[in-house]
């Protein structure tokens, strides 16, 4: 049977964390798979935010969650802004009461997406930090990160260099990571206190 991938780690440690009517982000919608599973989660009553720069990547995410009963998932607003700039777009009275908050680092993983747009390290801290003052006590920050593509590399280290500063009274941090292919994707868990 082997490990779960890092994708199904994530989803398994988030789902461990939301209820019916949660609030929950996806920093990164991508191709809409963690939005979808946020939706399905945080269900009927609860609230999804998802963020990408890129109008394909909302595109994308649209069209998959179009395929769903939406009876059956949470409310959804698309956002095409930075994962940076999630404190400013989500509304300030539900600050502090996200159950997760999901980043999916990297690149589109669409065929004719742009590979070149990357996500940043510089936005992606300060992602990281929002999240972190977003989440309530006992929220789970995920973010997958792909060292294997350039620019890649530097973005996990920066991000696994957080993870290590945060102080022991914001929570827990811990990896996920297969130890005998050093580019392979991993996780970073963030439980907050």
């Amino acid at each position: 049977m082997g490990f779960l991938s890092v994708l199904s780690f994530a989803h398994k440690l988030t789902s461990e964390r939301l209820a019916s009517g949660d609030i929950a982000v996806d920093a990164t919608a991508g191709t809409g798979s963690d939005t979808l599973f946020l939706a399905k989660t945080c269900g009927p009553g609860g609230q999804v935010y998802a963020f990408d720069i890129q109008e394909q990547a909302l595109i994308l995410t649209k069209a998959r969650l179009e395929k769903e009963d939406p009876s059956l998932l949470a409310d959804i607003a698309l956002i095409q802004k930075s994962h940076a700039e999630m404190e400013l777009a989500i509304p300030p009275e539900v600050h502090g009461r996200l159950g997760a908050v999901m980043f999916n680092l990297g690149y589109l993983p669409a065929d004719d997406a742009d590979h070149s747009v990357i996500t940043q390290p510089d936005s992606t801290i300060r992602a990281l930090d929002a999240a972190t003052r977003l989440l309530r006590p006992r929220g789970i920050l995920t973010a997958v990160l792909y060292p294997g593509h350039p620019g890649g590399e530097s973005e996990a280290a920066a991000v696994e260099a957080w993870a290590a500063a945060l102080p022991a009274s914001v929570g827990q941090t811990v990896i996920y990571r297969q130890l005998q292919r050093q580019a392979a994707p991993y996780l970073i868990a963030l439980d907050k206190k």
